[in-house]
């Protein structure tokens, strides 16, 4: 999903001591928010052919913009973090993202139905760049771009040994790739989803997707988060596609956060990255841990905040999250945001390490 500000817009004015009201053109935008969102349409942002491009990193030494020498965020120990700038026009919107068990090799997508792939480079344990990235559209299954088909909005990914999940928000839909058919060159498949995932309000869909392996419950399902598709309790929609237990659940929504991703612990715990928005309190992002033996049909899931940060943190629109476990043995938690094309915002990659 698209959050309509960045948070560099929101400091300059909060600095200047305007309130939104008062910036011009901040009326109409409010207004606009309340309609319903237009349909996507292909533009200039979506790739059309694979193509090798140069992304640049700036390093961002510290976490809290306040006080640069703090580390420790709840649960997580900050690593270093990376803002991503390319001269490739297409280059952004990324909303989700897999490492390989290094945390070397990285494959993201675009919210305009593209695949980014590359190599995250290290000096010690810090990030310093991104190289050998390449861009390329995702191929529906008559080998067209599914973008000819007004699919946008892929927003959440998911990795299944050579298979590759991806949701459609906008669309209600879900693809599968398999990579062992030329990796980012596959054609998708789509896969049925349950009638009430299809029927999810617009602009709120499918937001994560975590493939479960055999070694853990539910294995051999696909675990699928709405962003704001609520039951009747108001509690956030949930799936599980597959498996031996196929079926419905709620996330409980509370302090008006929305979920942007989701991965699964080697441990079993399920971390889900959440975010929430508002004109006058700007944009938060919290992680909660949920036991993936909590999950279950019918059920209303739960668990505690590990992880918080605002806009005194160098956080953008955060809709990535994946983890990886170091040779020295540490968790490490990678975020991405998603800049929506704008000026205002920021391609981040940041690294935690989570402290149990």
């Amino acid at each position: 999903m698209r959050t309509p500000i960045g948070r560099r817009w929101l400091l300059t004015y909060a600095a200047a001591g305007l309130s939104v009201a008062a910036v011009p053109g901040v009326a109409l935008a409010q207004t606009a928010v309340q309609r319903p969102p237009k349909p996507a349409v292909p533009d200039e942002f979506a790739v059309t052919a694979p193509v090798s491009i140069e992304v640049n990193a700036r390093p961002l030494p510290s976490f809290d913009t306040r006080d640069r020498s703090r580390a420790r965020f709840g649960q997580l120990e900050y690593r270093s973090g990376l803002i991503l700038t390319s001269r490739f026009r297409g280059f952004g919107g990324l909303s989700g993202l897999r490492l390989d068990t290094k945390g070397e090799r990285v494959i993201a997508i675009s919210d305009k139905g593209g695949w980014f792939t590359g190599r995250i480079l290290y000096k010690g344990r810090d990030m310093i760049g991104l190289d050998d990235v390449e861009a390329s559209p995702m191929l529906g299954p008559d080998g067209k771009p599914i973008t000819s088909r007004g699919w946008f909005d892929t927003e959440a990914l998911a990795l299944d040994g050579s298979l590759a999940y991806v949701g459609i928000e906008r669309a209600n839909q879900l693809l599968r790739f398999d990579f062992a058919k030329g990796f980012t060159r596959a054609l998708a498949e789509t896969v049925p989803l349950p009638p009430a995932a299809r029927r999810l309000p617009h602009n709120k869909g499918i937001e994560a997707l975590v493939a479960v392996p055999k070694n853990l419950p539910l294995a051999g399902t696909l675990i699928a988060l709405s962003e704001r598709g609520l039951d009747a309790q108001g509690n956030i929609l949930g799936f599980l596609i597959g498996g031996k237990s196929p079926g419905q659940f709620s996330i409980r929504r509370t302090e008006n956060f929305d979920i942007s991703d989701a991965v699964l612990l080697p441990t079993g715990a399920l971390l889900i990255l959440e975010r929430k928005f508002s004109w006058l309190g700007g944009v938060g992002i919290r992680i909660r841990r949920v036991a993936l033996a909590s999950v279950v049909p019918g059920a209303v899931i739960d668990g505690p905040s590990i992880f918080e940060a605002d806009l005194g943190d160098e956080i953008d629109n955060m809709e990535g999250i994946d983890a990886h476990v170091t040779p020295e043995g540490d968790t490490v938690l990678t975020l991405i945001s998603d800049d929506n094309f704008s000026l205002i915002q920021r391609n981040l990659l940041l690294q935690f390490t989570l402290v149990e």
